[in-house]
């Protein structure tokens, strides 16, 4: 077995140890409130969601009940809080009723109660309840236009926020006068509590004019019924929220850190990119590439780290995601380099519209022998890097973790014994 064969392995090993670090069964024991008088009602949504409320019923010795809302194959086994799956990114009408009895379970509830809020990444779409006047298919027909331009999650939450009942603080309004306590997993760049979940228990900082300029910016036509909704909430005055108990239980940069810490004791040297990367895909693979090639000339071997989330404007109509569509571009940039071997996934082990997680770029490897149907250049004008890296044989299937902190990528370079030159 080669070397780069191993890195493959080690690659694989660098994720696990990522996810471990920032799974719910880790993180949340650590950030229970103090027990309440009255009752205790845990709610919240998210990709982590399942996993979060089977750690905080196990950890929780008082008596609680709940709901909570998950992506679909993401359920737990829990026991006291229930858990209903629904679709993302875009919303369904499981994530409509789940949501609904969410806001019946917080409403009437007193000082001495207490509202545990478990959010992370997925749950902008899972938790929904449209505003008055609008529909689900109002709510659906924006969401699939924001992901297809684009748009980073930053801004597809802004314009969310001003098309919702529950989110921008709508969570916390009706729970009011409860004391409510957030346990996060963040997903966005930034760590924002006002971003995460499209901040249903904070206050929101924008305003309808940005949620107009953004879907104007990114050529969006949403239905009438959304552009009279946001247009009349122009004049409209949010109502003042309490400074929130807002506790962040794991971050994008823990996974990097719980990652470059097994590099180092496997020999490498960790670069540090960041944990709040964005842009189109492509084109940072592009860059990573061009780093990943210098690093080529140095004595030992070094790995490159980042997170964040990348995004793809969409032309085409095939398969895969973000980081399928990074790595077939990072292959491509490196294609007959050598001594480079790289994984991109999303920390969920859900990539786009298929059933990895992401890819791995393997450069001693020929990218094409004209066997596997379309050249990769042509599978990513068409973004279609799934079925490409599936016939490469470089799809990553992890299936799901149970947790969220967005995109991981890796990228191992071993220098050769002898000088580099560049082809």
């Amino acid at each position: 077995m080669n070397a780069l064969t191993n890195d493959r392995a080690l690659l694989e090993r660098l994720f696990q140890a990522a996810v471990a670090r920032v799974h719910p069964s880790r993180c949340v024991p650590d950030h229970l409130p103090e027990p309440p008088k009255g009752r205790t009602v845990v709610v919240g949504a998210g990709k982590a969601a399942a996993a979060m409320a089977l750690a905080f019923e196990t950890a929780w010795q008082h008596d609680l009940t709940g709901l909570v809302i998950t992506r679909y194959g993401f359920a737990m086994p829990t026991e006291r809080i229930g858990v209903v799956e629904a679709a993302h990114p875009v919303p369904d009408d499981n994530g409509i009723a789940a949501t609904r009895r969410i806001l019946e379970m917080v409403r009437g509830l007193g000082p001495d109660d207490l509202v545990v809020c478990l959010l992370s990444g997925g749950a902008s779409a899972l938790l929904t309840a449209p505003a008055d006047g609008l529909t689900l298919a109002d709510k659906q027909a924006v969401t699939q236009a924001l992901l297809r331009s684009g748009a980073p999650i930053q801004h597809i939450n802004t314009v969310r926020k001003h098309l919702s009942a529950v989110k921008g603080g709508g969570l916390a309004r009706a729970a009011a006068p409860a004391r409510l306590v957030t346990l996060a997993i963040s997903d966005v760049v930034g760590d924002d509590p006002a971003i995460i979940g499209s901040g249903p228990t904070v206050a929101d900082p924008s305003h309808a004019s940005d949620a107009l300029a953004l879907i104007a910016h990114y050529g969006i036509h949403p239905p009438e019924a959304v552009m009279s909704h946001v247009r009349a909430r122009l004049d409209v005055a949010t109502p003042p929220l309490p400074t929130p108990d807002y506790r962040l239980i794991a971050r994008p940069q823990d996974a990097l850190d719980a990652a470059a810490t097994l590099a180092v004791a496997e020999g490498l040297e960790p670069v540090m990119l960041g944990d709040g990367l964005e842009g189109e895909a492509r084109d940072v693979a592009c860059l990573h590439g061009d780093m990943a090639r210098r690093l080529l000339h140095r004595q030992r071997p070094s790995i490159l780290l980042s997170g964040g989330e990348l995004t793809v404007t969409v032309k085409g109509n095939g398969q895969g995601g973000p980081n399928q569509e990074y790595a077939l571009s990072l292959a491509l940039v490196l294609d007959g380099c050598g001594g480079i071997t790289a994984l991109a996934a999303d920390t969920d082990g859900l990539d786009g519209n298929g059933d990895a997680a992401g890819a791995f770029v393997d450069t001693d490897k020929p990218l094409w022998n004209g066997h596997h149907g379309s050249s990769p250049a042509s599978a990513l004008a068409a973004n279609n890097a799934g079925p490409a890296l599936d016939a490469l044989g470089a799809l990553f299937r992890p299936g799901p973790t149970n947790t969220n902190v967005n995109d991981f990528r890796a990228i191992i370079v071993r220098p050769p014994e002898e000088p580099y030159l560049a082809p």
